[in-house]
């Protein structure tokens, strides 16, 4: 226990945060673990849910639309330095009140209507509260970001309460995925030569892959029209 304390102190003295962050996450560690593990809960919840539907729909439909998942919760540094730019508290209790992607579930699909189909079926659940919905699938990000994301609030039992907590889901093609993964990359990359080029390239690349994504549905409709 105390070489995890010792480690603890360690990686956050290490890490980029503001020094008042840095203070704060050291001294409360305890506080922002219990927070992760209800985030870490939340990921379960949700997680459970998308798998239940998957199998259904490979009954019903003979395949999965779901490629596969992953998730994630946001790391310490990322935390605080949003708050931050938010002008906010730096603290675990600010973090919970006001964000909203502590904890985040990838889904990727093959296809475009699987990603609208699941998004449906999620909101349909009634303990889940869509709380936003951005589409940047239909609106593309400036960069060529394409995806579909939604907020949602998950309730989630505890041996004392019941506690609503807050996902973000965010669903894609594998063609989608593949391209954030490279963008990502030369985001948090430092001195990539002729970035620039590298930018206006990754453009040309997102416009392509929404095409073939949409040439890709439409084959997939004509063979699935034939079963009608």
């Amino acid at each position: 226990m105390n070489m995890e304390k010792d480690l603890n102190r360690t990686f956050v003295s290490t890490v980029n945060l503001p020094s008042d962050a840095k203070k704060y996450f050291m001294e409360d560690s305890e506080e922002y673990k219990e927070a992760m593990m209800k985030y870490s809960c939340a990921i379960k919840e949700v997680k459970t849910k998308l798998e239940v539907l998957n199998e259904e729909l490979a009954v019903k439909r003979a395949n999965s639309p779901i490629e596969f998942i992953k998730s994630r919760l946001k790391k310490p540094e990322s935390i605080a330095a949003k708050l931050e730019n938010l002008g906010l508290e730096v603290s675990v209790q600010s973090a919970m009140d006001n964000l909203n992607d502590i904890a985040g579930i990838r889904i990727v699909c093959s296809f475009l209507d699987d990603i609208y189909a699941l998004a449906k079926m999620i909101a349909k659940q009634d303990d889940i509260n869509v709380i936003a919905v951005k589409d940047y699938i239909k609106t593309p990000k400036p960069n060529g970001y394409r995806s579909y994301h939604m907020i949602v609030e998950i309730p989630v039992f505890f041996s004392d309460k019941k506690q609503f907590l807050r996902v973000e889901i965010q669903i894609r093609t594998i063609a989608m995925d593949f391209w954030a993964t490279l963008e990502h990359q030369l985001k948090y990359k430092k001195d990539v030569i002729d970035a620039e080029t590298i930018i206006n390239e990754l453009k040309e690349c997102a416009t392509l892959i929404s095409y073939t994504d949409m040439k890709m549905q439409e084959i997939k409709d004509k063979i699935h029209s034939t079963e009608e």
